[in-house]
């Protein structure tokens, strides 16, 4: 008897000592290998938006820091916002860098940080990224460039209003130019589309260079400060001529705020539909050129499709290999 209430006693402390555990600490589902993976109604939705949703907010973080920069450094330079400029042509660049980076770290651990159509499309043409994922990823980014740029606008609402002139005086010179690109006059069409071309391509050799893990990665958890660098650099070295868009959801999702708020279908005409020749169709040719050019020179991957093996190959190598000649099924002929 002795026996038995001890172990009654001790069940009872072990119950006890959970509760007291359970009450001072929630379980953490997440670490939890044998649990459910959907602890409430939510987590179970979650799972199917959570890679455009992180998208969204990355692309959002990058178009609040690059156009907030664009908009304190220019309306500040006007003594009736400002008693003196906030910046210069450094500080936008940082900016832009900033976000870049900020939005990367925020989403690149869900998607790898894509937060650019153009680099979703090259992934998806060169390197085998699923294209069932490409329309919501590129919905997200441009859904979180309208966003973005919706938050700075109405943080900046006021100042742009003086800037202007009024509340109702809104102009690409003046301050539509501060969320979306719009190429300097002297440019021709071939030198604007060429100038993100080039940008573009940079962009996409370096983000394949830095996630190539047989080119001397940066470690663990440090990419978004090297795109930081990068982006850096694209602006200080190429972004004087048409403001280095590099990013169609950047462009486009900052433009078409501002044609809801009053920059009305001038943001769209603007040199013959520069928008979508330039800043969407540059940024995309010009990132499928880059990701062939580093694959075809640089990349050893199987996942490219620059290094897909050919029937010859993969002959060689079913006949040759030991451990995948015991996988062929019976009666298939590999000679």
């Amino acid at each position: 008897m002795s026996g038995i209430q001890e172990k009654h006693e001790q069940r009872r402390s072990d119950d006890s000592s959970y509760t007291r555990q359970t009450d001072a600490q929630p379980i953490d589902f997440s670490d939890c290998t044998h649990c459910t993976r959907y602890p409430n109604k939510w987590s179970s939705i979650r799972e199917f938006i959570r890679e455009p949703a992180a998208e969204f907010l990355g692309t959002m973080i990058l178009v609040i820091f690059g156009c907030g920069g664009d908009c304190q450094v220019v309306l500040s330079s006007s003594t009736a916002v400002a008693s003196s400029p906030k910046g210069g042509y450094l500080s936008l660049n940082l900016g832009w860098a900033i976000g870049v980076a900020l939005g990367v770290w925020v989403c690149g651990g869900i998607t790898g940080g894509h937060i650019n159509p153009a680099v979703t499309l090259a992934l998806a043409s060169v390197r085998g990224f699923p294209w069932k994922k490409v329309p919501f990823y590129i919905l997200a980014q441009l859904l979180g460039g309208i966003c973005g740029a919706g938050m700075v606008y109405g943080n900046y609402f006021h100042a742009i209003n003086l800037y202007e002139g009024g509340r109702d005086i809104r102009t690409i010179n003046g301050t539509g130019n501060l969320f979306a690109t719009y190429a300097a006059d002297y440019m021709t069409p071939v030198s604007c589309f060429f100038a993100e071309f080039l940008g573009s391509a940079m962009l996409i050799i370096t983000i394949l260079c830095v996630t190539d893990k047989h080119n001397g990665p940066p470690p663990a958890g440090l990419v978004p400060l090297v795109l930081f660098f990068v982006i850096l650099g694209i602006g200080l070295a190429l972004g004087m001529e048409t403001g280095y868009a590099v990013n169609p959801a950047r462009d486009l999702g900052p433009r078409i705020l501002t044609a809801m708020v009053g920059y009305g279908s001038a943001v769209f005409t603007f040199r013959n539909q520069y928008w979508l020749w330039c800043s969407i169709l540059g940024p995309v040719l010009g990132m499928q050129i880059g990701a062939l050019v580093y694959d075809s020179l640089i990349f050893t991957g199987s996942e490219s499709i620059v290094n897909k093996p050919n029937a010859e190959a993969e002959r060689k190598h079913l006949r040759g290999c030991p451990g995948q000649r015991n996988k062929i099924p019976a009666g298939v002929d590999v000679v």
